[in-house]
């Protein structure tokens, strides 16, 4: 729970100032009750958006809370839906929830994934591996499939890839290939999606300091977590929200088919 981090991810909740460049929309952003996706729903409100917040299960209805808080405070819209994406009902489900609630789709945000940090292929458990494939990529097929038929010209698919899918970290195998498999989509979105003037796109993270991380890694690779980039240190959310806000407003208009890296200085090439 990102409640109970220290030093406690920074979001963007006292710095990020909105100047109104998604007013009038309505955006689905998945896993946005911590970390990078709570990072975006801030930003989007503040900068206009009513939004749908997904989120994983009853362990994160505090966080989810908060965001929500955070959003209405803006002066915008927050639904809440719990749920696992893994399930291909549950992805139906939350897209059904912003159509009900708002009439319309005009961003989607698939940022919820799963990792785990594993010494050897042999001891990655069969499930956990199918588990990773379901959250981070299957989820992201069912999300767009049932969104489309609700999202206009000028609708914004935005996917949450990684620096892992070009410098692969081999303790994270499983999720380094799920976030190779995103950009892939992502690029083919692109362009099964601009005649119908709908634009896809996905941004590639560094190390960014999130629940994730102390979730999933052992305590010495926490403690040094970021220091290998050339900036020498983590990223915060806050400093992604302003890429996911490009992408998803008017001023992206001509942006479809990039990958956006924030990685502190690693290169994706």
């Amino acid at each position: 729970m990102q409640s109970e981090m220290t030093p406690r991810p920074d979001c963007g909740e006292e710095s990020y100032r909105g100047t109104g460049k998604l007013t009038g929309k309505v955006a689905v952003i998945t896993g946005a009750d911590s970390g990078i996706g709570r990072a975006v729903a801030i930003a989007f409100a503040r900068e206009g958006a009513d939004l749908v917040i997904s989120y994983l299960s009853e362990v994160e209805d505090e966080d989810a809370a908060d965001t929500a808080r955070l959003v209405e405070e803006a002066g915008r819209t927050a639904v809440l839906v719990r749920g696992d994406l893994s399930e291909p009902a549950r992805c139906r489900q939350v897209i059904d929830t912003a159509v009900e609630r708002f009439g319309k789709i005009d961003v989607l945000v698939s940022n919820a994934a799963y990792q785990m940090t594993r010494d050897s292929l042999e001891e990655t458990p069969d499930e956990e591996w199918d588990y990773t494939w379901q959250t981070n990529v299957s989820a992201l097929f069912h999300l767009c499939k049932a969104a489309l038929p609700h999202m206009g010209e000028g609708g914004s698919i935005i996917g949450s890839t990684s620096v892992n899918s070009d410098s692969p970290p081999p303790k994270l195998l499983a999720y380094n290939a799920t976030k190779a498999a995103i950009a892939n989509i992502m690029g083919s979105l692109s362009q099964l999606l601009g005649p119908r003037g709908i634009r896809a796109n996905s941004v590639a993270p560094g190390p960014i300091w999130t629940p994730l991380i102390p979730a999933t890694m052992p305590p010495d690779e926490v403690e040094s977590f970021g220091k290998q980039v050339p900036l020498g240190r983590p990223g915060q959310p806050a400093e992604l929200a302003p890429v996911y806000v490009l992408l998803a407003s008017d001023d992206g208009a001509y942006v479809s088919g990039a990958r956006v890296a924030v990685t502190g200085g690693q290169p994706i090439l």
